[in-house]
Order: structure tokens, then sequence, then C-alpha cells
């Protein structure tokens, strides 16, 4: 469904299933996955992939440079970058790449500096300001967002005494919520008791 108001240049490709609404803009050369929704006063630049399964909450702009990969959540009016060194004259800038992993949420009014990877299934808090990668399952909040811990598939957050197994490359923990076990990268799971996180 693309909604009357909707702009979508010649050369974008929308998926089955997937919803374009209000006042929407869609550039040429763009790839929307299937069962996504764009909500109202989005924009989504030119050469901008997005997959599968995609939840793009009202008032975002994805611009060039950036990935999104399935089942990935956008709170409203989050913001991606993708210039670190702007200038409204500067006409010789290099795009900077963001990739959003599959399964991650970011909330709402949340910034994303270029240049930067958020983890499968991360979770970014509303506010955040992201200057640098997000591990798979981190939990980051804060301006700069600082890892605070880790969260299940699921979206609540891994009691970490909640040990199954731990070796020199990786930790297991039991998900209290769902049940899920979740395999932590053991130097990211290591972050969090680092006093230089």
């Amino acid at each position: 469904m693309i909604h009357e108001t909707a702009i979508v240049e010649e050369g974008a490709k929308i998926g089955n299933n997937t919803n374009i609404w209000h006042f929407c803009h869609v550039r040429k050369d763009s790839n929307i996955g299937n069962n996504c929704n764009v909500g109202k006063g989005c924009y989504i630049d030119i050469n901008v992939k997005i997959g599968n399964g995609v939840k793009i909450q009202n008032g975002i702009s994805i611009y060039q440079g950036v990935e999104i990969e399935d089942n990935v959540f956008l709170g409203p009016h989050m913001v991606f970058t993708n210039d670190l060194c702007p200038r409204a004259f500067n006409t010789d800038w290099k795009i900077e790449k963001t990739l959003v992993k599959e399964g991650a949420s970011i909330g709402a009014n949340s910034t994303i500096i270029c240049n930067t990877t958020i983890g499968k299934y991360a979770m970014v808090g509303s506010g955040s300001v992201v200057t640098k990668d997000v591990p798979d399952y981190g939990l980051v909040v804060g301006n700069p967002a600082k890892l605070i811990g880790f969260v299940c598939k699921c979206g609540l957050k891994l009691d970490l005494t909640n040990i199954m197994e731990e070796t020199t490359d990786y930790v297991v923990v039991n998900c209290d919520s769902c049940g899920e076990t979740i395999l932590l990268n053991k130097s990211d799971f290591e972050l969090i008791n680092s006093p230089t996180k």
C-alpha cells in the first residue's frame, strides 16, 4: 500500500505487503523489503537498502550509506547521519556508512553517528547518541551512549548473573522472561565491568 500523498520515484523497489504512509518520499534505486511499515513523513534516500519486516516509525530520514537488515525497529524521529565533517558549502564530501543488523531496536529521538554498526538484537535507549559500535544484544543509553547491559531477543534486559556457560570466547546467558539462550561475545561481556566502558 502506497498512500496517495507519498512520492515513490521510478526505480525504487518496494517489497510485497509493505506500507508507505502519508507524506513519505522514497528515492530512486532504494530497496525496501517485504512486510515493512514506513510511517508518516519518512524520507528514504537513494541507494538505501532496507530488509524485510522493518518497522520505521514517523518522521525518520534514512540517508544514503545506511543499510537496515531484517526485523529492525526504528523509533519515532530517530536520526541517521552520513557525513562526519558536515559543511553547507562542502561539495567534496565522503558518504560514511552505517549498518543496523537484524532485529536491532533504536529508540525514539536517538541519533546514530555514521560509520557505526548496531549489532544484532541490540537496543538503543530513547534519546541516546550513538558514537561507536554497539555489540550484538547490547543495551546502550545516554549521550554519548554507553553499554549498560544486554537484552534478549524478546527485548528484556538479561540478568548477567544467570550464566549457563563461559569460555574464553563467549558467555551463555539464559533469559528469565522467555527462556531464550543468548550467546554473548566474551570481550563484549567484559565491557560491562570495565572502568573505561
